[in-house]
């Protein structure tokens, strides 16, 4: 059946608007460019469920492979259902390379086969290819085509992934994930016994206050974007500056027991950081 351009971006609204986040996706982008976004998130979603829920257990690279042959369609200008008809559509109005896209199933994919990381460096790859290139599309989406802004953005993105990674360090031990690296695990005296029971030792602490200082490091590093990108996009990129640092205050709060108390914003946190986001004063 064949979908209009229209009703295609529509299904990707409702697709993103029924998932949670931190922050309604899209909220306080400007409605013309709203249904770019929905839709780059919307294929980004999908292929994370791929990865990631129960129901796709034996048949995760399958699927995933078929979401590739689905993208290769779409940038041949043959896009097939509602998702890569909005997709199909965003891409050629804003001429976005198909290596960010490729680059976020390739983490995926990942996510597949490996759920150990060794050492720090192998996680930054890892979030060089799963969030750094959803900074990058959304760049793209608001045609802030400064070069110096990319190092920036990726600095932000890797900060919110890993942020992200810490938030949800026991639902992602649910499914057999660690993503903290197993050289700052030793240097502590962690191990996976501490996931697996949810204990929080002293050890325990100590490597959470190292990957929280970190993470820190890259969103003060990313910082400058907030301040440097166009007019339209200043205010979201405020808010996910802030959304991810408050993020790692959350975990602190909870001394560090992400493991019982998922730290996440509450309504009166996020109205929080939206007005301070919207009464930011540069450093």
């Amino acid at each position: 059946m064949t979908v209009s351009v229209e009703d295609a971006f529509a299904h990707c609204e409702a697709r993103v608007k029924a998932h949670y986040e931190n922050f309604p996706v899209g909220l306080f982008v400007p409605r013309r460019k709203r249904p770019y976004v929905y839709a780059l998130y919307a294929f980004a979603r999908i292929a994370d469920d791929f990865a990631d829920e129960p129901i796709y257990e034996g048949v995760r690279q399958e699927k995933l492979d078929q979401w590739e042959a689905l993208l290769d369609a779409a940038y041949r200008g043959e896009a097939e259902g509602p998702v890569f008809v909005a997709l199909g559509e965003t891409v050629r109005r804003l001429d976005i390379p198909k290596e960010l896209l490729l680059d976020l199933l390739s983490a995926f994919r990942q996510d597949t086969v490996k759920n150990r990381y060794q050492t720090w460096d192998e996680l930054l790859d890892y979030c060089r290819r799963s969030a750094n290139p959803v900074g990058r599309l959304v760049l793209h989406v608001f045609e802030q085509e400064d070069p110096e802004l990319l190092p920036l953005s990726d600095a932000i993105c890797t900060g919110l992934q890993l942020a992200n990674h810490w938030q949800d360090a026991g639902v992602d031990y649910a499914r057999d994930r660690i993503y903290v690296p197993e050289e700052l695990m030793k240097r502590h005296g962690v191990g996976t016994w501490d996931f697996s029971t949810g204990r929080v030792t002293d050890g325990f602490r100590g490597l959470m206050a190292e990957l929280i200082a970190r993470t820190r490091a890259l969103f003060e590093a990313g910082r400058p974007l907030c301040d440097r990108v166009g007019r339209e996009l200043r205010f979201e990129m405020r808010l996910t500056w802030l959304g991810g640092m408050s993020i790692l205050d959350r975990i602190e709060a909870v001394g560090a027991d992400v493991f019982h108390r998922r730290p996440s914003h509450s309504t009166l946190d996020k109205a929080a950081l939206a007005w301070r986001a919207w009464r930011w004063s540069p450093p």
